[in-house]
């Protein structure tokens, strides 16, 4: 069900309990749960914390503390499925559910007892309405009166008449309502999508409980750059999202003039700012973050010659010397940086590139090191799905949780120099797909393959990862097809997950023409498949668009697939 005064209904409930929080592997997540850590060590509230990055790790986590906790917080996982139905708790077992993916299970929402969901009140949902899902078991037994009437035959085979039709009349209505009902379910559980970040919804706990800090607001402004960097919400969602945010910074960082209230300069702050769509240039080149931010690369079809020329002319028309552009950032002369930002959207507009310029936000702690909310996004990401390094998960997962705080900043740029390897070879794979042809339309969709030895291919092994390297490489290539119908098409890329297994990991990615709704529909055909071809498949990721399969499988699975979509 869901929760209508956060405060009074979950934090209160579990205010002097032991919790146990399940956090999924993404930013958002890792936001979200570093604001109610902060929470918690406000009011000593003891509780333990598992990071679990699909189904199974949700399940195990469960199996082994279920004994030890009966207040459960999950965050960014659980909502879309049947939760009771997957992990049987006892009754004396509560959920408190703050996850942003939709659809919502209709059973969770309707369960009053166990499960209580964290969802923000102006979110449209479209739940569909509790009569339409869910009907009384009727009893249709027949009226044991009847057999013990002594009344004339003739009134017996009457009432005997009367009852074959009212109990025929009440199957076809009951045959009628199943059909509505698998109707409205399909139509609710089609489309796969994405509601406000969860780092908001506890942001926003913190504030009505007078707890908010700056630091879990720039935690909340990293939940949401995370959703957009992603590609998980629309524009208009997130441009509102952060006029939200922004009346909270004017509100914890105004700075006025007189010296007595002024900022010391080794504070934190935060600024809300129009900054370049450019990846990580603070701390790189502007010539290489140019290179290998996919708006950028995309626009100017750098993988070709033409690409590269088109690069030089650029960089040209805004009058920037090829030494400065190619040296760090932080080096590049200061009359140049002064006026940077608008000699940069001057030229972009001339080379068609209108939305170069985004809203966003940045943090200064002290007077050296200041900081993008997608800079923190993408070093936190990269931290997360580390391959460098071997070890458990855990230990990814604890360090990009680090990474978070104000004093971990070498961790931190460890992220960022991660984070510019991944961008890198991205960009690579995607100039090599493009070159090479690998991205092949299938009829209903586009369909593209790494092979075991790509180089970088373990980057790609990884759900996150994977998923920006699909997004990128459909916008690349509509920007480079002359096929026109082949811009309106899906992507579906694979790559080697787990050699020795023979497993592949897919992803489906909705049309570059669909960027509207950000709805995907893979999460269901993919599960369709998977049935009506008996393939060895792994719906594991909280994300339903991603899958694991076998690779012997994948021909027959994907065929289905280009049937079932046609």
């Amino acid at each position: 069900m869901f929760i209508s005064d956060c405060r009074r209904e979950f934090y209160d409930v579990i205010v002097n309990q032991r919790v146990l929080l399940l956090v999924a592997s993404d930013v958002d997540a890792l936001c979200a749960c570093k604001i109610l850590q902060a929470l918690f060590q406000c009011d000593h509230v003891q509780y333990t914390l598992v990071p679990v990055s699909g189904w199974q790790e949700l399940e195990t986590a469960f199996l082994e503390h279920k004994d030890q906790f009966k207040y459960f917080v999950l965050i960014n996982c659980g909502a879309n499925v049947d939760l009771l139905e997957i992990l049987q708790p006892e009754e004396d077992t509560f959920f408190f559910v703050c996850d942003s993916h939709r659809p919502i299970n209709v059973v969770n929402v309707y369960n009053d007892t166990q499960i209580k969901l964290l969802v923000k009140q102006d979110d449209d949902l479209d739940v569909p309405a509790y009569d339409d899902i869910f009907r009384d078991e009727e009893d249709e037994e027949e009226d044991s009166e009847n057999e013990n009437d002594e009344s004339e035959p003739s009134e017996k085979r009457r009432r005997f008449e009367e009852d074959v039709i009212e109990r025929t009349t009440k199957r076809r209505q009951r045959r009628e309502w199943e059909a509505r009902r698998q109707e409205i379910l399909f139509d609710y559980e089609q489309y796969e999508y994405h509601g406000t970040s969860s780092a908001m919804v506890m942001f926003d706990l913190a504030w009505i409980m007078s707890k908010d800090l700056n630091d879990m607001l720039w935690w909340a402004i990293v939940g949401l750059t995370d959703q957009w960097v992603q590609d998980k919400i629309t524009q208009m969602k997130y441009v509102t999202d952060i006029g939200v945010l922004q009346r909270h910074v004017s509100r914890h960082n105004h700075r006025n003039e007189d010296e007595e209230n002024s900022l010391s300069i080794d504070c934190m702050r935060i600024a809300f700012e129009y900054d370049l769509r450019l990846a990580l240039y603070q701390h790189w080149s502007l010539y290489e973050s140019l290179c290998n931010t996919s708006y950028t690369s995309a626009s100017l079809k750098l993988w070709s010659v033409q690409g590269q020329k088109r690069l030089q002319e650029f960089l040209a028309d805004m009058g920037l010397p090829l030494k400065q552009v190619k040296q760090k950032f932080n080096s590049m002369d200061m009359s140049l940086k002064e006026n940077l930002r608008e000699m940069i959207e001057e030229s972009a507009n001339k080379f068609g590139m209108k939305d170069l310029r985004v809203q966003t936000f940045s943090i200064h702690f002290g007077f050296k090191n200041k900081f993008s909310a997608s800079d923190i996004v993408y070093a936190t990401a990269s931290l997360m799905e580390n391959v460098e390094e071997e070890g458990p998960e855990t230990t990814n997962f604890i360090k990009a949780l680090d990474s978070l705080s104000r004093g971990n900043l070498d961790k931190l740029h460890q992220g960022l120099d991660l984070a510019k390897k991944q961008l890198r070879a991205i960009q690579q794979t995607i100039a090599s797909c493009i070159c090479t042809n690998l991205v092949i339309s299938q009829g209903p969709f586009l369909y593209c393959s790494l092979m075991e030895g790509t180089p970088d291919v373990k980057l790609f092994s990884k759900p996150v990862g994977l998923c920006l390297l699909s997004k990128y490489l459909l916008k690349s290539f509509v920007c480079s097809t002359k096929n026109k119908r082949c811009k309106l098409l899906p992507l579906i890329m694979a790559a080697p997950m787990d050699v020795e297994q023979g497993t592949v990991i897919m992803v489906g990615i909705p049309p570059e023409t669909q960027s509207s709704d950000k709805k995907n529909f893979f999460g269901r055909a993919f599960e369709k498949a998977a049935d009506s071809t008996s393939s060895r498949t792994l719906h594991n990721h909280f994300d339903m668009s991603i899958i694991e399969l076998k690779t012997e499988d994948r021909s027959k699975f994907l065929d289905a697939l280009i049937s079932l979509l046609s």
